[in-house]
């Protein structure tokens, strides 16, 4: 397994058709959003798109970005888009790329992370800890964790 940035690579157009083949809905919004160029507008000129491979299947992908679907300037970074692909789940994989973003934060003296989700037990597993649900710019409520670094 390797984790690879989908902008410092060669073979984005590869990974942007591994991430299409995702079903899930957020799955398809990132696909749209890195066809049409508005990666970047909508999450921030520094956030980072990791993938983790093998070989040269997309095993799971996520968002380490300055923007996410909650609208808060006192939370910030966020992990985003966090999806595996069915075959690869149970594996806690994962956890190798948010081991990665850990690192990342760790690099720019940044010592919390957040994510938005409406998963209940799965961030607990990763030493995220639940602070409370929020409004998303798309109306809807969402819980937000924070993982201290």
């Amino acid at each position: 397994m390797k984790i690879i940035s989908f902008y410092k690579n060669d073979r984005q157009q590869h990974w942007l058709e591994e991430i299409e083949k995702c079903s899930w809905r957020a799955g398809k919004y990132l696909h749209e959003i890195l066809t049409n160029g508005t990666f970047y507008d909508l999450t921030g000129a520094d956030s980072e798109l990791l993938l983790l491979t093998e070989g040269d299947d997309l095993v799971s992908f996520c968002t380490f970005a300055e923007r996410d679907e909650i609208a808060s300037r006192e939370y910030s970074p966020w992990v985003g888009f966090v999806y595996t692909f069915p075959k690869y789940r149970g594996h806690r994989y994962m956890g190798l790329l948010f081991e990665k973003i850990e690192n990342l934060a760790k690099e720019q003296n940044i010592n919390s992370v957040y994510v938005s989700t409406d998963q209940i037990g799965l961030y607990e597993k990763y030493g995220f800890e639940y602070i409370k649900d929020m409004e998303t710019i798309y109306g809807d409520i969402s819980r937000v964790y924070v993982k201290l670094l």
